[in-house]
């Protein structure tokens, strides 16, 4: 009997396997581990959806959220949305609204920038806004000088989710270094000052001219009218867009803890069997109980530590030898690695050298334990 050959194009196919075709990591903004929704941005960060940078240079107020809002009948189940609180109809020459997502070098390789063989780059996403215009996308690599390449695209209808491709030119100068390094990053322009608007917009590769990176583009800061949605993006080596690649939950997810990795109370403020032991330490100074976190992916790099929210109301102990609860006083974390760090929760008495101690959270949904190796 004969046996049919299985190429590796057909197993991928028969088995609907995803082949990261999107450079992209989060595009559908399904994983936001820090908020699914901040108010008040007034400076550049980090703020909801992983992976997601806003950066704000004196433009207006904001209120960043993890939407429901979302294109019909199309799969996506998040979208992020930027909302204008306080307007700023007339900007300065060097105000900027930004949101961006940077990559490492390494894993971008395949695009062959920086010789006869760079691969041209297709971005398409799915944006709604009630402000119509030019908005413009900019590739930069940050590799070489930051070189730059952007592109317009219009919002024709208010109010209306609309699809969006545009095809950048493969870069035949400037390879990306081979390392975890930020070398590339993808910029939607949300709005800018003369500085960046005043030149001709530059539609291919080339040396990093300012005014040249936002000509045309719309002011999204100018009434507290102004919402802007964005989901599905996808950027591919190639001159055409496919359709959206969608990746198991638990895969993206994983993708994002590379960068940062969020230990928070959502769903874990009851304690298990009636007793504080949510996360066990063991005491090895007075007053202190050592948590060994291990993390669930290598992280690009040795992660640093923030304890947002975390105080006498938020967490709370217990000594298992005394059977005594205990206040929360302070916490640290060791130096650590890109894989395990140990975390140092100081309470203000009751604990000895040898003591078994538990710590859990105490009803604090917006309590967390923050790892961050971002770009």
């Amino acid at each position: 009997m004969a046996i049919d050959k299985v190429t590796p194009a057909a197993l991928e196919t028969s088995t609907n396997q995803p082949n990261f075709r999107n450079i992209i990591i989060n595009g559908d903004m399904s994983v936001a581990q820090r908020e699914t929704s901040q108010a008040s941005i007034t400076s550049s960060g980090y703020y909801t959806c992983d992976r997601w940078q806003t950066s704000i240079g004196s433009m207006g107020t904001w209120t960043q959220s993890q939407s429901t809002d979302v294109p019909t009948g199309q799969g996506f189940a998040k979208s992020l949305k930027m909302d204008c609180t306080t307007a700023n109809a007339s900007p300065s020459s060097g105000n900027s609204l930004v949101l961006a997502t940077n990559f490492e070098g390494q894993n971008l390789q395949y695009l062959k920038k920086g010789t006869s063989s760079a691969e041209s780059t297709t971005l398409s996403f799915w944006v709604k806004s009630n402000k119509t215009g030019t908005y413009i996308a900019e590739l930069m690599d940050n590799d070489n000088s930051n070189r730059h390449i952007n592109n317009s695209y219009t919002i024709s209808s208010a109010d209306t989710w609309e699809k969006k491709t545009i095809t950048f030119a493969g870069d035949t100068t400037g390879a990306l270094d081979n390392d975890n390094a930020n070398s590339f990053t993808i910029s939607f322009w949300l709005g800018g000052g003369s500085n960046y608007t005043s030149g001709t917009l530059q539609t291919s590769w080339g040396s990093l001219t300012q005014a040249n990176r936002a000509v045309g583009q719309v002011n999204l800061a100018d009434s507290t009218s102004n919402e802007w949605y964005v989901t599905g993006i996808q950027l591919e080596a190639s001159d055409t867009a496919s359709d959206f690649e969608f990746l198991p939950v638990d895969v993206n997810l994983q993708r994002c803890r590379r960068y940062f990795y969020s230990i928070n109370a959502a769903g874990h403020s009851s304690p298990i069997d009636g007793a504080y032991n949510r996360y066990v330490s063991f005491s090895q100074s007075a007053n202190k109980g050592k948590w060994f976190v291990q993390f669930p992916v290598s992280m690009r790099t040795n992660p640093t530590f923030t304890a947002d929210n975390i105080t006498s109301s938020t967490v709370e102990g217990y000594n298992y030898n005394t059977s005594g609860s205990l206040t929360f006083s302070s916490v640290a974390a060791d130096a650590g690695g890109n894989l395990t760090k140990n975390v140092e929760i100081t309470y203000t008495s009751g604990v000895s050298v040898g003591n078994v101690v538990t710590w859990r959270w105490n009803n604090s949904p917006n309590a967390s334990f923050q790892f961050s190796s971002e770009l």
